[in-house]
């Protein structure tokens, strides 16, 4: 809505960032009890698979928020067909997460969800470069699949790999810090979508003399222009805002697709841990058994039993 330059824009950037600036010594120096566990970053492999899941958040909800605009701008479905249309990727993701915490219990090994579903989320990604206009049902369909398969594997694969790399007593800090991560990446995963995709949606529309004159009005609210395609009559200036609002939509997967590149990559500094970890708690709790008629009664807290 605003320029970079735009003390509307500038303003919120600068106090977000002072507060994570300032958040992060309070914690560590002066919150007598902090909502974040530090000590939950000291692992490689717990600081990469956060960075995943950062990115993980970043792309599902660009695919899930701008994915329907081009079902209704480009392909001029209704809403109702466009949630049809998202099928592919939302029908996939639940199986597959449930899919792969099988495996995973069966076999206690989650490296292989890590590589698979980057590499799936990733290609995904990058495949959605071929919808176009005239991009047939059939095809659209399968090349939506593989994000939907992606996504959903990464959603059970990371969510064990927390866990398994934590120790024990930092593992409810460090599980409970996980779906935060994702949010975090959801939410920036919108702003940098938007972003893209409305200087995009400018970049492309400047190449066509009948549009040219309304690019800098029609990009500052680039989704809206969805209710604009779909009221405007057939001809030359439709085609040629569909066709724009086609290739704006592709450099933003092609963004994507290079985000999850990076998270694929990160998979090689990933290390396995065992899954079979008994998990210590800092309330501890009371056991009692009987023994041939001798009662036995104990404590278990940090640092084991006592």
């Amino acid at each position: 809505m605003y320029p970079w330059s735009s003390w509307r824009t500038l303003l919120p950037i600068f106090l977000g960032f002072a507060g994570l600036l300032g958040f992060v010594p309070y914690e560590i120096y002066i919150a007598t009890e902090p909502m974040v566990r530090f000590s939950i970053f000291s692992n490689r492999t717990q600081r990469l698979v956060y960075y995943q899941t950062f990115i993980h958040g970043v792309i599902l909800w660009s695919l899930l928020y701008y994915g329907p605009i081009y079902f209704e701008g480009v392909k001029g479905f209704s809403p109702i067909i466009t949630g049809i249309a998202l099928f592919p990727e939302t029908f996939t993701v639940a199986p597959a997460s449930v899919i792969v915490g099988i495996l995973t219990s069966v076999t206690g090994r989650y490296r292989w969800a890590l590589w698979s579903g980057w590499f799936l989320a990733t290609l995904g990604m990058g495949l959605l470069y071929l919808q176009d206009v005239h991009t047939s049902t059939v095809a659209w369909i399968f090349l939506n699949l593989l994000p939907g398969l992606g996504t959903g594997i990464l959603f059970a694969g990371m969510g064990i790999a927390i866990p398994a790399a934590s120790t024990p007593s930092d593992m409810a800090h460090a599980v409970a810090f996980y779906p935060f991560f994702r949010a975090f990446g959801q939410g920036v995963g919108v702003a940098i979508g938007g972003s893209i995709f409305q200087n995009q949606v400018e970049k492309k529309l400047m190449a066509y003399p009948l549009l040219a004159p309304m690019a800098g009005e029609y990009s500052k609210d680039a989704a809206g222009l969805v209710q604009v395609i779909k009221a405007m009559v057939p001809g030359m200036a439709k085609m040629e805002l569909v066709q724009a609002y086609a290739d704006s939509l592709k450099v933003l997967w092609v963004v994507m697709c290079g985000l999850g590149f990076t998270a694929l990559i990160a998979n090689f500094w990933v290390k396995a841990y065992s899954l079979n970890v008994e998990m210590a708690t800092e309330q501890g709790f009371r056991y009692k058994e009987k023994v041939e008629d001798v009662e036995i009664e104990g404590s278990e807290g940090e640092g084991g039993r006592r």
